[in-house]
């Protein structure tokens, strides 16, 4: 194991995170429109909610005759479904009831649906972006710290100047050139501008590196020395990138949900945190807005202690000496001569026990 599950604030956190993946993908068989199952009109249709059939695009479950049944999910609302104004029974936004356990917002799209998918928004905006992030962190920064001379002065000067910058002002601007976002877009922005953070880490952890004897040796061996960086330094440094990365996809989603809750991030009408809080906001007035704002902002706080609190146990876990995620050959060997005892010269006498 990466780190120990047992401390209850990191198997706690560990859970949280888990629990949110699994809504995040399974986010169709919680809230949806479409039945999983459905017999209708003597034809029989399997998972109606993730596949588009053709025949099923203006079905509804006042359409289920004589013969034909249906598997609905728990909440029978898709994320962008807006009921006719006929079946709106008060003004908008809606508070919790029978048809909508925690309301609707003020489109009459259930709030429910819209969560839950948010879960999977923002997962895959914070997942792609802490991989961005990291991946160049990574390489660029052990490509500083081992190599040196001009590449370091490059990565270096490059990273202050991304730090410099106020990084919500940042991710603004970049967002308000582009002529308009999409979900790839804020992923971009968000990874391409957050490297920085990454790189001063593996920097300092392949500078400590490159003064190793494994290291050493494979230089005396004749190794190239892209070929030592990607093969012995690269995955000695990946403990502190897997760390960067946890706390990463916490920081993604705040941002994602910054971006999304002042116009510039996920557009509409994508079922995200940072969006629900923003219809919440039109109509704050309301008494009915309030979970608007109140839930999304409790679903973000909880994503962003879930994913800080397994990057503590693994930060935890590296400082307890468990070294690299997947060591070279040549430090394993290193490491494993540093633990066996000096063999006694031959025909020596063992000194006398004490």
């Amino acid at each position: 194991m990466i780190f120990s599950l047992r401390r209850p604030a990191t198997f706690a956190a560990l859970s949280l995170a888990l629990l949110l993946a699994l809504v995040a993908a399974f986010a169709d068989f919680i809230a949806s429109d479409r039945p999983i199952l459905l017999r209708y009109r003597g034809r029989s249709y399997v998972l109606a909610n993730v596949i588009d059939y053709r025949d099923l695009r203006d079905f509804t479950a006042a359409d289920l005759g004589a013969g034909d049944w249906a598997l609905w999910p728990p909440c029978r609302h898709g994320p962008y479904s807006i009921p006719p104004l006929s079946e709106i029974p008060g003004p908008l936004p809606l508070p919790p009831g029978p048809g909508h356990p925690l309301g609707t917002d003020n489109a009459g799209r259930d709030v429910l649906a819209r969560l839950v998918h948010g879960a999977r928004t923002s997962l895959a905006i914070g997942l792609a972006a802490a991989g961005i992030q990291v991946s160049l962190g990574l390489l660029l920064g052990a490509m500083a710290g081992y190599l040196g001379g001009a590449v370091d002065a490059v990565v270096t000067r490059t990273a202050e100047v991304l730090l410099s910058f106020p990084l919500l002002l940042l991710l603004l601007a970049v967002q308000g050139i582009l002529e308009r976002t999409t979900l790839a877009s804020t992923i971009a922005v968000i990874g391409l501008t957050r490297w920085a953070d990454t790189s001063r880490l593996v920097r300092a952890e392949a500078l400590r590196l490159r003064e190793l004897p494994f290291v050493e040796a494979s230089r005396a061996a004749g190794s190239p020395p892209l070929r030592t960086l990607f093969v012995h330094v690269i995955p000695n440094c990946l403990s502190p990138a897997l760390v960067a990365a946890t706390f990463g996809i916490g920081s993604a989603i705040l941002l994602e949900s910054a971006l999304s809750f002042l116009g510039f991030g996920a557009p509409e009408p994508t079922a995200s945190w940072g969006l629900l809080m923003a219809d919440g906001f039109q109509d704050v007035l309301d008494p009915g807005a309030k979970l608007l704002v109140i839930l999304p902002g409790v679903a973000i706080f909880l994503a962003i202690s879930a994913f800080n609190g397994v990057g503590d146990g693994i930060r935890e876990a590296i400082g307890r000496g468990y070294g690299a995620v997947f060591p070279s050959v040549l430090s394993t060997s290193e490491r494993n001569r540093g633990l066996s005892p000096t063999p006694a010269p031959t025909g020596s006498v063992p000194p006398p026990a004490t």
